[in-house]
């Protein structure tokens, strides 16, 4: 059994030569002139986020296969002998956790292509990254086409150890969770815009039938309570496990959206209706 060993994500990034001269360069640096173990993860990736809401996830896991066996030979060829390989979650991040909960490893390298770099550095990826792994971990970024021009522009590395990013501009407290001050804000400006909503809708309906925009009135603030609940117990329930990724900021962003607007639709029904 190797001493060392290494976890590749393995995006569709990977594959021209360079890009697998810099995977071999990994692995004679963390061995240090020891035997190192290369686990291949190629990330289930859908072309459409609905298909994975839609339970159609044998297509992507399909083509990730292609993909692997692709880069398997590739890898091989050009020497590296001690390799393993599986198909893993569509979320990056997710398929080098899963890795890690099977079998721990001494460093974690992602392979990304630089059209893919917003969602790396300014939709938080990079970040979650370093929050959720303990490995150090070692960002490839690589640019050009399909063809074989591939080139590494940008390499990224963290050290080992979760790296908490957000403790700067995080609010701490006993008896929840540690959240941002962005989620906070989200979650008092739900509350205090789901009773405004709530207070709206019965001026509204007082002294008439709930009907018409009245009607309108209570569906929306019981709408809004509901979407707000969610936001709460869902950012509670996932900084508890330090997930930082799409879901939930979706759930922050329809509250910090949707209460201002419902709460003003509230409004003009009680003056205009």
């Amino acid at each position: 059994m190797a001493e060392h060993s290494l976890i590749a994500i393995i995006t569709p990034a990977f594959g021209s030569p360079e890009s697998i001269d810099a995977l071999k360069k990994e692995v004679s640096q963390s061995g240090n002139g020891s035997a190192t173990e290369v686990r291949l993860v190629a990330p289930a990736v859908e072309i459409n986020p609905l298909h994975h809401t839609m339970g159609d996830i044998d297509e992507p896991r399909v083509e990730a296969k292609k993909r692997l066996d692709s880069v398997v030979a590739k890898v091989r060829a050009a020497g590296l002998d001690d390799i393993s390989f599986e198909v893993g979650d569509p979320d990056p991040v997710q398929a080098a956790q899963d890795a890690l909960l099977a079998r721990p490893s001494d460093e974690v390298l992602i392979f990304a292509h630089a059209d893919d770099a917003k969602a790396w550095y300014e939709g938080g990826l990079w970040e979650h990254a370093e929050d959720s792994l303990e490995p150090p971990l070692k960002l490839i970024v690589v640019d050009g086409g399909p063809d074989g021009s591939e080139h590494v522009v940008k390499t990224d590395s963290s050290g080992a150890g979760l790296a908490n990013t957000d403790a700067g501009h995080e609010v701490s407290n006993d008896y929840v969770p540690d959240m941002t001050r962005g989620d906070l804000g989200a979650i008092v400006l739900g509350i205090i815009g789901t009773i405004i909503a709530i207070i709206l809708a019965a001026v509204a309906t007082s002294g008439g039938t709930a009907s018409g925009w009245r009607g309108v009135a209570i569906g929306l603030a019981i709408a809004i309570a509901l979407v707000n609940m969610c936001n709460v117990v869902g950012t509670l329930l996932m900084e508890s496990v330090r997930y930082r990724g799409g879901f939930a900021k979706l759930f922050r962003d329809i509250a910090v959206i949707g209460t201002p607007l419902i709460v003003l639709i509230n409004l003009a029904i009680v003056v205009f209706a």
